[in-house]
This record gives structure tokens, C-alpha cells and sequence, in this order.
């Protein structure tokens, strides 16, 4: 590790096969904490190359434990986390709204390293058991139309670097990484990244994958569509900014969206949405990220026919009918 060290130190870059080589000797732990707090601070330092980001998510997959959830047309939404904001958990709830909806998601998550309350905190919280069996998966997934995949379950370099991420308490290289390896390798991608470039690095390689994908970026920094301000939404077909009121009805304030002092706060406004007693606005941000997912599947016409679909699950209570019935089932 020293040399690599040194290496980047005099402004270098990693090949693929350099990155890869690296994070696979991470995830069998070859490496102690100091090396790898240096390692993942240079990427603190400067932008992350494609070929670096590449090689990563090539040893991600190499090591990873696979999720097989059977036959299943699922789609995973989740943000790179790592903007600071310190939202209620959008993109977890809007999974929820999806699975509502007869759509199946394999939400793929983890703690949070520098928000209070990550995926994989607020699903511990309610109740939910982390699990890498495909049998309590696939069960999970056809009942409720959800499962949760816990990151370290699934990917040893992430159970490695994960005190240390906690520790640094600021945003990595391995927020960029989640979102790309999902175990279960899902048929769509709903992804919200945190700036613009990581939007094109997304872009990019989403392009290589093949499969439908959408990104997101609101344009004040959020990695979701926050109504706060407009959003750049990019697809394998293209890309265009959407205003507040193309999305959502209307603005709402970045105080309308805050995620509360603590993990039971959190999870308190997230079974208080799922419940139909959130407030208009909070409503309108987790309704319009399901809708985008909704929409990146194919299945519907328009964003809007998809937003009314979304609608229709919370306010049936059909979306908070997956969630209790995920839990029962743990």
C-alpha cells in the first residue's frame, strides 16, 4: 500500500486493474485502518477518475456475496448519499410507494457515514432483520413486493471500511460505489448523486450496463429531486432540467425536508408519511421520487400517469401495507 500511496501523493492516477487490485486487497483486510483512511483521503482531494471508479466496482463484484431474488423485474433506488443535507429518508420511502404499486424494488443500502440516519439505520430501527439468505429474500420480495439488501452483508470491502467511513464522518469514494453494486443486479436503476460530474461519471458507465436507468441531481446539491429547486434528470435517452412544479405541484423549503436530530426521529416521520400523516410537502418529495422510478421502468406512458400511480399507493394505504408486511415477515 505504501507504494500506491506514494504513488497517488505525486498527483497519479490508478488504472482499472490498479483500483480493482487495491479494493479487492481491502475487502480481505491485507490493509490496516491507517493505509486505507490515506487511501480513500485522497479521493477527498480530488475527483475520482472512470477508470478508478471502474476498477472498484469490478473487485465490489468479484468479492461480493450474490443476492438471488429469483425471477423478478426489480428496480433499485437509491442516492450516493454524501450531500449533507440531511433529508428524512426519501429514497427509502419511495420504495416503498413503488412496492405499492405492484412494482418489485431490491433496495440496496447502509448505514449512514455522514447523515444521521442512513437506509440501513432507519430499516434497523423499524424492526427489519439484515439478511444475505435468498430464501428470506425471494420470500420477502414476493410478499410485500421489497427486500433490503445491507450493504456488508453482501460486500466484505464495505464491512471492512466501515468504521472508518463513520469515523471520517464525511462522504467517500464508496458513496459513489454502493449505488453500482447492487448483489441482486436489479433491471432498473434509480440514482441520485450528489454533483454534476458524478452525474456524468453515472452517466457513463449506466450506458455501458444497457439497462434502463435514470439519475438525478438536484441542481441546490441534493441527490434526489427535493423540490427545493430544479432537477437534472438524465436516461439511456437523454437528459433536461424539470422545475418544481413539473415534478412536484410546487416548491417546497429545504426546512419542509429535514430529517430530524436522531435515528427514531427519523424513523418516526418515515412510518408517519407511510401512514398518510406527512405533511403536503413531505408528501410531494417522496411522491415525486417514486414517480421518477415508476417512470424509468417503461411501464408508464407519462411521468405523470406514473406520479398518479404513485398517489394511489400512499393514499390507499397500499405502500404502508408493504412495509408492515416486510416486517411481519422477519
Amino acid at each position: 500500500m505504501k507504494k500506491t500511496l506514494q504513488y497517488l501523493f505525486e498527483h497519479q492516477t490508478l488504472s482499472r486493474d490498479q483500483a480493482r487490485e487495491v479494493l479487492v486487497n481491502i475487502g480481505k483486510g491485507i490493509y490496516n485502518e491507517h493505509e486505507v483512511t490515506a487511501f480513500m483521503t485522497v479521493y477527498l482531494m480530488r475527483s475520482i477518475t472512470i477508470e478508478e471508479l471502474q476498477g472498484f466496482r469490478d473487485a465490489l463484484l468479484e468479492l461480493c456475496v450474490k443476492a438471488d431474488l429469483g425471477d423478478v423485474d426489480a428496480i433499485d433506488i437509491v442516492g450516493t448519499g454524501g450531500d449533507g443535507k440531511n433529508t428524512f429518508n426519501i429514497s427509502t420511502l419511495a420504495c416503498f410507494i413503488v412496492a405499492g404499486t405492484g412494482q418489485k424494488v431490491a433496495k440496496h443500502g447502509n448505514y449512514g457515514a455522514s447523515s444521521i440516519s442512513g437506509a440501513s439505520n432507519v430499516m434497523e430501527q423499524l424492526g427489519y432483520r439484515f439478511s444475505n439468505d435468498n430464501t428470506k429474500l425471494q420470500n420477502e420480495i414476493q410478499k410485500a413486493n421489497i427486500c433490503f439488501l445491507h450493504a456488508p452483508l453482501f460486500h466484505p470491502a464495505l464491512k471492512t471500511v466501515g468504521p472508518i467511513r463513520k469515523n471520517l464522518a464525511m462522504r467517500t469514494f464508496f458513496n459513489m460505489l454502493g449505488p453500482m453494486a447492487n448483489p441482486a443486479t436489479p433491471a432498473y436503476q434509480l440514482v441520485g448523486v450528489y454533483n454534476l460530474e458524478m452525474a456524468r461519471i453515472y452517466n457513463y458507465l449506466l450506458q455501458l450496463g444497457g439497462k434502463p436507468f435514470t439519475i438525478l441531481h438536484s441542481l441546490d446539491g441534493y441527490d434526489e429531486i427535493s423540490l427545493t429547486n430544479d432537477t437534472k434528470v438524465i436516461t439511456h435517452e437523454g437528459e433536461r432540467v424539470m422545475s418544481p412544479e413539473q415534478l412536484g405541484k410546487r416548491m417546497v423549503t429545504a426546512a419542509d425536508i429535514s430529517g430530524g436530530s436522531s435515528v427514531q426521529e427519523a424513523a418516526g416521520i418515515f412510518v408517519s408519511i407511510l401512514r398518510g400523516e406527512g405533511t403536503w410537502a413531505q408528501n410531494a418529495v417522496v411522491l415525486a421520487n417514486a414517480a421518477m422510478a415508476l417512470h424509468c421502468t417503461g411501464k408508464y406512458a407519462s411521468y405523470d400517469d406514473a406520479f398518479q400511480a404513485a398517489i394511489q399507493s400512499l393514499e390507499s394505504g397500499r405502500a404502508h401495507a408493504a412495509l408492515k408486511q416486510l416486517i411481519e415477515l422477519q
